[in-house]
């Protein structure tokens, strides 16, 4: 199987590159302003804008006539009107194969911030038949075995708790941190530890540009 080199770009994006083709999932506002550019592809979990930044999106879109997003609706209907045919939206249990990628979806709603708000849909991305998965801001489970898992660590939403118990039923061979961009230096050695004694699986973190084979 070809390796795929997935680089830790800040917060929750990531980049995939295998046989000379780029995915971009989560380019948002929280992380590098060119993170998507250079991409083939890009998919994006949800409207929150630390995953979503539209400026951004458009600027990756102008910038390249072949590149296609896949998302869920609330996001392709603020794209697809100005770039027809090249923003999908996709859903629970959909499939298809991009930028040499076969991709699965899985997932529909974003965790529980606070009962009183209203919850977003949210979508995660499975990818070559589970070498990477990235669960957006929920904490689904894909009911297929899983290589390598990235892992939201701190939210609003969370606590280091319910990701390790989320580790566990998961089972990767692998974790590493995604959603981490509030979380400060202090705290990273504590969530390390937990995550790596407690999780069950190997556990790493990648500094933002730092990238790995998986």
């Amino acid at each position: 199987m070809t390796a795929v080199k997935l680089t830790k770009m800040s917060h929750a994006c990531v980049r995939l590159e295998k046989d000379g083709r780029t995915l971009v999932l989560d380019p948002g506002g929280f992380g590098e302003a060119d993170a998507a550019l250079g991409a083939d592809a890009i998919l994006v979990t949800h409207e929150h804008p630390d995953h979503f930044d539209e400026q951004r999106l458009r600027a990756a879109l102008e910038a390249d006539p072949a590149v296609g997003i896949w998302t869920l609706r609330s996001v392709a209907e603020k794209l697809s009107a100005a770039f027809p045919g090249r923003v999908h939206t996709v859903g629970h249990g959909d499939t298809f194969t991009v930028a040499g990628f076969d991709v699965q979806v899985h997932g529909e709603l974003h965790a529980v911030i606070h009962p009183d708000l209203p919850r977003v849909t949210n979508v995660g991305f499975l990818v070559d038949e589970g070498r990477v998965f990235h669960p957006g801001d929920a904490l689904t489970v894909p009911g297929q075995p899983v290589e390598t898992l990235l892992a939201p660590v701190q939210a609003p939403w969370n606590k280091i708790a319910e990701v390790i118990e989320y580790v566990r039923e998961v089972r990767p061979r692998r974790v590493y941190d995604i959603h981490d961009a509030l979380l400060t230096d202090l705290a990273r050695p504590i969530y390390d530890t937990h995550l790596g004694n407690l999780g069950g699986a190997d556990h790493g973190r990648l500094a933002p540009g730092a990238s790995a084979q998986v």
